[in-house]
């Protein structure tokens, strides 16, 4: 469970950061290129995590034992890319629809906040707290990842 947690806060955040960073300032909105490039970069990310963790942890062993760690290592990672998926389906339905970017982005943001909140919440009542502290973490956690986004697009 906890893997799957950090991968799907991680993917969350990852993607609110990229749609943010995505912005297209005054070039042409392309919200299915925006898509593919959310999707490659949670995969490239996913797998240099996965590789991160297996070189942090090398065991004694054959190399195929070495491998199978390694692919191991790796699909661990999958949380990651799927915690994307909300992001790419809004950009993908964007791209169908023609939505206006601004209002894309709003929503995006607004989603993955909720999906923040939800595992921030969700990760509360699960190590215990009451509700209404479940609910406080929730929004702090939404409020950290949302700042986390707002940073990256701001350094872009």
């Amino acid at each position: 469970m906890r893997s799957w947690m950090f991968g799907g806060v991680y993917g969350t955040v990852l993607a609110s950061a990229l749609l943010a960073a995505l912005h297209s300032e005054g070039a042409p909105y392309t919200p299915t290129y925006d898509a593919a490039w959310v999707m490659v970069t949670a995969g490239a990310a996913a797998l240099a995590h996965g590789y991160a963790h297996h070189m942090a942890t090398h065991r004694p062993g054959s190399a195929v034992h070495r491998w199978r760690q390694l692919a191991g290592a790796l699909l661990d990672e999958w949380p990651v890319v799927v915690a994307c998926w909300p992001t790419v389906a809004l950009l993908l339905l964007a791209g169908a629809f023609g939505w206006p970017e601004p209002a894309v982005t709003s929503t995006g943001l607004l989603l993955n906040a909720a999906l923040l909140f939800g595992w921030g919440a969700s990760a509360a009542l699960r190590v215990g707290y009451r509700r209404r502290s479940a609910v406080l973490l929730g929004g702090a956690d939404a409020a950290i990842g949302l700042g986390i986004a707002a940073a990256n697009a701001v350094i872009k």
